[in-house]
C-alpha cells in the first residue's frame, strides 16, 4: 500500500467530484430535494451521484475494499480496508446556497484510520493527511490551536437532525461554554467543523448523535494535526458511539465541561 499515493488520488478525485457538486448548484433542482429520516435531515440527487463517482473511482484505487457511506453504500470488502464517505457534508446549507459544505472520506485498515481527506469545496480547501504524517491545508502543514485556556477560546457545535431525552442537557452544555468562552459557532458541516479544529481557526468542536460518515476524514486529521478526539466520556468510542469532542489544548476542559452535565 503505498498511501502518498493513494492520498494525491484521492485528493484529484475530491476535486473533480466538488467540481460536478458546484456545477450543479448553478442550477439546481429544488424539486429534486428528498426528506430522509426527519423534516430537516434532507437529501438531493446531488448527494447521491456524487457518492456514485467516488464510490465507483475509489473500488478502482483499493480493490476489494469495503464501504460505508451516508447516502446507502454499504459494502462489506474482500481486504482490510473500509472506505468511510459522505458525498455532500453539509447538504442542507448545499441547498440554501450557503457556501460551507465538503467531502468527507476517511480509510481504515482494520478499523484504524489511516487516511482522512475534507474537501472544503466553495473555497477550494482540501484538508489531508495520512497516518504517520502531519497533517495539510491544501500543502501547507496544519496544527492545532495553541490556546490553553477555556475562556480564550472559540468553538464549534451543532444541532442533530435526531433528537433524543439528552437535548435538554445538551442544550445546558451549550448554555455553559457559551458564558465560559469567546463564543460558539454552528457551521451546519462537522466535517468542515473538526477540519477547522486541525487548522487552529476553532478551538474544539462537540456534537453527539452523529454518523461515522460524518467524522471519519475530520477526526482524523484533527489526530495528525496533535489535537485528541474522544467519546464524550473521554474514551475512544467517537466514530460508532455518536458522541465526538475534538479539540487542541482545551479538550481536558471541554470534556470537564460536557461530562459534568451529560452524566449528571
Amino acid at each position: 500500500m503505498n498511501l502518498p499515493l493513494l492520498e494525491k488520488e484521492v485528493i484529484e478525485l475530491c476535486l473533480e467530484v466538488g467540481e460536478f457538486i458546484n456545477a450543479e448548484s448553478k442550477g439546481f433542482d429544488l424539486s429534486k430535494i428528498e426528506q430522509k429520516g426527519s423534516f430537516s435531515n434532507l437529501v438531493s440527487y446531488v448527494d447521491k451521484e456524487s457518492e456514485k463517482k467516488l464510490v465507483a473511482r475509489l473500488s478502482e484505487l483499493l480493490p476489494g475494499s469495503g464501504f460505508l457511506a451516508e447516502e446507502g453504500t454499504d459494502l462489506v470488502g474482500t481486504n482490510e480496508y473500509q472506505w468511510i464517505i459522505d458525498p455532500l457534508d453539509g447538504t442542507t446549507n448545499y441547498l440554501h446556497g450557503l457556501p460551507l459544505y465538503a467531502i468527507s472520506i476517511g480509510l481504515q485498515k482494520n478499523d484504524r484510520t489511516v487516511l482522512g481527506v475534507v474537501y472544503d469545496i466553495s473555497h477550494k480547501e482540501c484538508f489531508h493527511a495520512i497516518e504517520g504524517g502531519p497533517a495539510y491545508c491544501n500543502q501547507m502543514e496544519i496544527h492545532i490551536s495553541p490556546i490553553t485556556k477555556l475562556e480564550e477560546s472559540l468553538l464549534a457545535t451543532g444541532f442533530p437532525y435526531y433528537h433524543s431525552d439528552k437535548k435538554e442537557d445538551y442544550l445546558e452544555i451549550i448554555k455553559i461554554f457559551l458564558e465560559k468562552t469567546h463564543g460558539i459557532r454552528r457551521l451546519g458541516s462537522a466535517a468542515i467543523d473538526l477540519a477547522y479544529v486541525a487548522s487552529g481557526r476553532l478551538d474544539g468542536f462537540f456534537e453527539y448523535s452523529l454518523r461515522p460518515w460524518d467524522v471519519a476524514g475530520g477526526a482524523f486529521l484533527v489526530q495528525q494535526a496533535g489535537g485528541i478526539v474522544t467519546d464524550f466520556r473521554g474514551g475512544t468510542n467517537y466514530l460508532h458511539g455518536g458522541e465526538l469532542c475534538a479539540a487542541g489544548n482545551v479538550h481536558p476542559h471541554m470534556l470537564q465541561e460536557i461530562k459534568g452535565q451529560w452524566f449528571k
